[in-house]
């Protein structure tokens, strides 16, 4: 597979895969904490904060590669923001889902998911941070410039 000419996909690869640490990370302590305030119940109920979180914030970066992949194409604006307007609709869709479908559940402690919720979305907004900050990408990227695809000018 040859590499994106897109500049942000090697950050937006390193924000998921942080991400996706982080995210482990809340659910192991989320879940040990849970465990210990609310019994098995806060135990899951960490679990699914922690997987609620990590679905909503990794889809959109997810979507911002999938329609990278159309980069080159004349149609590349609208289908980069169709893409990525639709991923959106998709996280409202879930959302709305998943809350009818965890309201009223027996085995759902509310403070232990939504704190896990916040920990999950505070620990994504801090890796996007540091992995942006810490990314070397030139300020003038994606871009050709004049005759730099033009054949060499000694060739025969």
């Amino acid at each position: 597979m040859s590499p994106s000419p897109v500049s942000s996909t090697p950050v937006l690869r390193a924000a998921i895969r942080w991400s996706v640490i982080a995210t482990l990370v809340i659910a192991i302590v989320g879940g040990a904490i849970g465990f210990l305030v609310a019994g098995a119940d806060g135990l899951w109920s960490a679990l699914a904060g922690a997987l609620v979180a990590a679905v909503f914030l990794i889809l959109t970066s997810v979507s911002v590669l999938v329609a990278n992949r159309w980069f080159g194409d004349p149609l590349y604006v609208q289908i980069f923001f169709g893409i990525v307007l639709g991923g959106w609709f998709l996280k409202l869709i879930v959302f709305i889902g998943a809350l009818f479908l965890l309201r009223g559940q027996p085995w759902l402690e509310p403070v232990v998911f939504f704190v896990a919720i916040v920990a999950s979305v505070v620990a994504s907004l801090v890796v996007d941070v540091i992995v942006v900050r810490t990314m070397r990408i030139p300020h003038v990227s994606d871009v050709a410039l004049p005759g730099e695809d033009a054949p060499d000018a000694d060739a025969p």
